[in-house]
């Protein structure tokens, strides 16, 4: 069965670019036109990916990827935000509320479509190894996607489990932002490297004690302590 994009946004041109797009590269596609319903049909649904306007009527985009991300049920799920608001400010603040990517109007429905692609391989952990990967109290197991510090579980995204497992496996090496993001986004050129930044932020407070241990290399990127 392929893939369900919810598709939530509230002009109706957007949402038919999207779904047309997304049907020919072989998605299926559901839409919301405003919060609440979303929601539900995120609840309901459970879709492979949501594609997530900022401005919406009822809820907003940010208090639904926060709802989101509180639920255990639906907190896996990526979510590409989708917004004409360009400020740094609003970017950072999306990106913190847990989504895996941001993309600003007006775009391009090729680039998303390949994001889209690159987020759901990388969710789907089609290019990890089934091994673990252990750092004192820190485990990381790659085959059952699950991550725990003094044996408790850590409730990451998909992205923030790629970063920690990326870092972890290249421990006392020096990963610089365009290698990260290459390895753990997927993106190549001009991507900017600050969202390498407030993904390692948000992996740290998850981490708790253990976020010490991922070192800022000033200048050049971030290394796991050996």
């Amino acid at each position: 069965m392929p893939d369900t994009i919810l598709i939530v946004d509230d002009e109706p041109d957007v949402v038919d670019l999207l779904v047309f797009n997304l049907q020919k590269a072989g998605y299926k596609t559901s839409t919301a036109r405003e919060g609440r319903t979303a929601l539900q049909k995120i609840r309901d649904e459970l879709p492979a990916l949501v594609v997530l306007d900022l401005m919406l009527p009822g809820i907003e985009g940010t208090d639904i990827c926060r709802q989101l991300r509180a639920d255990p049920k639906t907190a896996h799920i990526p979510v590409i935000m989708l917004t004409a608001k360009a400020e740094e400010v609003d970017r950072i603040v999306g990106l913190e509320l847990g989504a895996d990517d941001y993309i600003t109007k007006p775009f391009s429905p090729r680039e998303l479509t390949l994001r889209v692609k690159t987020i759901l391989r990388r969710a789907a952990g089609t290019s990890m190894p089934s091994e673990t990967l252990k750092h004192g109290d820190l485990l990381v197991d790659r085959a059952k996607h699950d991550v725990t510090f003094k044996g408790k579980s850590l409730d990451l995204t998909a992205t923030e489990f790629k970063l920690l497992a990326t870092l972890l496996e290249r421990r006392g090496r020096v990963q610089t932002r365009d290698m990260l993001l290459q390895d753990v986004w997927g993106y190549e050129g001009d991507v900017d490297t600050r969202t390498v930044d407030t993904h390692v932020r948000r992996l740290r407070e998850k981490l708790g004690k253990a976020g010490d241990w991922i070192e800022t290399v000033r200048g050049v990127g971030y290394r796991f302590i050996e």
